[in-house]
């Protein structure tokens, strides 16, 4: 039965079945709450715990769905590509948006850690928060951050961006559709990205530009803001 449960297939199984769970509660009551994957993570964790499976058996049986990874980045591009009229035309505004937009995430987690008195490995592993996960990794290694901690950080700011982030956009009547990708893309990264796919064309592709860009100027403001503090 032990065998069974650490299968491959088992866990892929639980794990699309939780997600398409997620799918179902949204498309029904479409509220922030009901996002799939917040629904998905709600119902695997107790799910795994419950069945004695541990990450890494978990992380290693579902290769597969990481791997589809490649094909979706090549769909955002795909994408990105269909709207490049639109990207072009706000260039500047996109690549200013985001620059700020890595700066303020920076310093913010920099702030709230000063104020706290957090040790500089709890600093250095949150700083790339809003950034897709292989690079935030990256950054944090390299500054010696914790890099499990990174990884939670990053997928708890994907799930919350992508789960409050619509309701806050349409709350402050945010209406221009460049506005809305930038906002997702950059701040929940590629969670928040298949989110605003679902909010259309232009706000999917525009956030799937903000992840690259996102990740780049962070990856240059973290090492400039340490070897100031240094």
């Amino acid at each position: 039965m032990k065998e069974i449960i650490n299968s491959e297939p088992f866990i892929l199984a639980i794990t699309v079945l939780s997600y398409w769970i997620g799918t179902i509660a949204n498309n029904r009551w479409n509220k922030p709450v009901t996002s799939p994957i917040l629904i998905a993570v709600v119902i695997l964790i107790p799910l795994l715990l419950l069945l004695n499976i541990d990450y890494p058996t978990y992380e290693q049986n579902t290769h597969l769905i990481t791997f589809l990874l490649g094909p979706t980045v090549v769909a955002l591009g795909y994408n990105m590509h269909k709207q490049f009229n639109v990207i072009k035309s706000n260039l500047l505004p996109i690549l200013l948006t985001v620059f700020i937009g890595s700066l303020v995430g920076v310093l913010s987690v920099m702030a709230i850690c000063f104020i706290f008195n957090a040790p500089i490995e709890l600093m250095v592993a949150m700083e790339p928060k809003s950034v897709t996960m292989p690079i935030a990794l990256g950054i944090s290694e390299r500054s010696g951050g914790i890099l499990a901690l990174t990884a939670v950080s990053v997928a708890t700011c994907g799930i919350f961006g992508s789960v409050i982030g619509p309701w806050l956009l349409d709350k402050l009547k945010i209406k221009s559709r460049v506005a809305k990708g930038l906002a997702m893309g950059s701040a929940a990264h590629g969670v928040g990205t298949g989110r605003a796919m679902q909010m259309g064309r232009i706000e999917g592709a525009v956030a799937g530009m903000a992840i690259g860009l996102m990740g780049i100027f962070t990856a240059i403001i973290i090492p400039i803001i340490e070897a100031i503090m240094a």
